[in-house]
């Protein structure tokens, strides 16, 4: 689906910003280094941290392979949403059709894994209704029609471009909202994630303005007219006026 010719520099654009970002989220997650005392946090947090990031068992060993799955599956269905839009362009409708099968899939889910706990279908005015309610608007509904209109009309590849800036932006409300520690780490690899994408955006963008099509003034000359010099298309087109 993406345009591959790796001796023009844009295309290396693209190749070079997705191995560069790549590696910045791979940074950010595997090196901490010291950690910025410019930011307050807590103990607790912290405490809470080192047991989260040093796990054991078999829990991490399951738990890395559905993330893995997760994230070919996401992979996948940018694809298959760019294909179907091309049959089916309509952003609104089909965005309205994946959060309906996807409400399905999950009620099924949840019916499956909740069923000895029946509490866990109630609901308040708390973070039991306000969580559901903006992944289900914001982060499904609103999210997809706009990942539709991008995808239809610059490609699946800008989209998922920038999947990385959710670990920068997790990271720094974490440190702004939860007070947790932030690590040098953290700010070598955001910083490689915003140079990737930075490549990729620019390559991007250099190769729609070269597969850009002629001005519409230059497709309205017939194939005679543009053989004619340039007075004459002049004289030619005030004719046509009149």
């Amino acid at each position: 689906m993406e345009h591959m010719k790796i001796k023009e520099v844009a295309c290396q654009a693209k190749v070079i910003g997705t191995v560069v970002t790549f590696g910045g989220t791979l940074l950010m997650a595997l090196y901490k280094g010291p950690v910025l005392s410019f930011m307050k946090s807590s103990t607790s947090h912290a405490s809470q941290t080192e047991n989260v990031t040093n796990p054991t068992g078999n829990h991490w060993v399951i738990g890395t392979v559905f993330l893995l799955i997760g994230c070919a599956g996401f992979s996948a269905f940018y694809i298959l949403q760019a294909i179907t839009l091309r049959k089916y362009p309509a952003e609104m409708s089909l965005a309205t059709w994946v959060c309906f099968v996807g409400a399905l899939q999950s009620s099924v889910v949840a019916i499956f894994a909740e069923r000895h706990h029946p509490h866990a279908w109630s609901l308040g005015w708390d973070t039991r209704l306000f969580a559901p309610a903006y992944a289900g608007i914001v982060t499904s509904g609103v999210q997809y029609y706009i990942q539709g209109m991008v995808i239809k009309s610059m490609g699946p590849v800008i989209v998922t471009a920038f999947n990385p800036l959710r670990m920068i932006i997790v990271t720094g409300l974490a440190c702004i909202i939860l007070s947790e520690q932030l690590y040098l780490g953290s700010i070598i690899g955001a910083i490689v994630v915003v140079l990737g994408l930075y490549l990729v955006v620019w390559g991007k963008a250099k190769e729609r303005r070269g597969l850009t099509p002629p001005s519409p003034t230059e497709d309205n000359f017939t194939e005679d007219q543009r053989q004619l010099p340039v007075t004459a298309r002049r004289n030619d087109s005030d004719d046509n006026k009149a």
